[in-house]
C-alpha cells in the first residue's frame, strides 16, 4: 500500500527514517553484547515509535475540498488560537480579521489555499523562533506572507502567513508570484510544529464559522462564509451580475 507522503518533506522524509533504522540495527547487533535484553527492547520500541511519527508528520492525506465559492477554508490543520481584528493590514489596506491556527507536531503540516486566488506577492521575513502557540509569535517569528487576491466575487485581498515555531526551522513555499491557486490547492508546508494565520478584510457580509479552541483541517474546514445575498447585491451594483 502506498504511503501518502508529501513531496515537501524531502530530504528529511528519507534521511530521518534511514538514520533511525540504522540506529535500530546497530543497537540490535552491538547492544546485545553489552546491554540487558529488556533495555534493548525498550530502546528499540522508542525508536520504532519515533520512526512511525516521522512518517506520520510528513503524511499528505487526500482531501476533497468544498466547492462553495462563498467559503474560505482553513489553510492549515491545527487548533484555532485567536480570532481578532487587526486595525490595519498594509496589503489589505484596512482593518482585517486575523485567524491564527497552531499546528502541533502531531498535525498534518501541509498548507493550502483558502479559496480560488491569485498570488500577488510573496514576502519572506527573518525572525525569532518563539513558541508558535503564542499568537504574538506571528509578529516576531520567521515568517512568509502570501498576498492573495480572490478570483471569485468579491475580489478581496487576503493574506496567508506561514510562521515557524521554536522547533520548526524550515518554511516551504512552492508557489510563485502571479500563479493562480484553486481552493484547497497545496502550496507548501512548515516543518516540525508551527503556525499559520489567515487575514480577511473586515466586511459586514461575512460570518466567522469558527471559534477559539476549534480544531480545523486544511482544505476541509470552512472558517469564513460570505453571505450569498450580499455578494449577489454587490455584483449587481458593480454590473458583474445580470438579472
Amino acid at each position: 500500500m502506498k504511503i501518502p507522503l508529501t513531496k515537501y518533506g524531502w530530504p528529511q522524509v528519507v534521511t530521518f527514517p534511514a538514520a533511525l533504522l540504522a540506529l535500530m540495527l546497530v543497537l540490535l547487533l552491538i547492544g546485545i553484547l553489552f546491554l540487558p535484553p529488556w533495555l534493548i527492547l525498550l530502546v528499540e520500541a522508542i525508536l520504532a515509535v519515533a520512526l512511525v511519527w516521522v512518517f506520520s508528520f510528513f503524511r499528505d492525506p487526500h482531501r476533497i475540498c468544498p466547492s462553495d465559492k462563498n467559503l474560505l477554508i482553513a489553510p492549515a490543520d491545527g487548533r484555532i488560537t485567536n480570532i481578532e481584528t487587526v486595525e490595519h493590514d498594509s496589503f489589505i489596506g484596512g482593518a482585517a480579521i486575523r485567524i491564527g491556527i497552531f499546528m502541533s507536531i502531531f498535525n498534518t503540516h501541509i498548507n493550502r489555499a483558502p479559496c480560488n486566488v491569485k498570488v500577488e506577492k510573496i514576502t519572506y521575513r527573518k525572525g525569532k523562533y518563539k513558541n508558535a502557540a503564542n499568537p504574538s509569535s506571528g509578529q516576531t517569528n520567521e515568517s512568509n506572507d502570501l498576498n492573495l487576491v480572490r478570483t471569485d466575487s468579491p475580489g478581496d485581498k487576503l493574506v496567508v502567513r506561514q510562521i515557524s515555531g521554536c522547533i520548526a526551522r524550515r518554511i516551504v513555499c512552492k508557489t510563485s508570484q502571479g500563479r493562480a491557486l484553486t481552493s484547497g490547492e497545496k502550496f507548501g508546508m512548515i516543518k516540525f510544529g508551527s503556525r499559520t494565520e489567515l487575514y480577511v478584510p473586515v466586511r459586514k457580509d461575512i460570518k466567522c464559522l469558527v471559534k477559539v479552541g476549534d480544531k480545523v483541517k486544511a482544505g476541509l474546514t470552512p472558517v469564513i462564509r460570505y453571505e450569498e445575498k450580499d455578494i449577489s447585491r454587490e455584483g449587481r451594483q458593480n454590473g458583474s451580475i445580470k438579472d
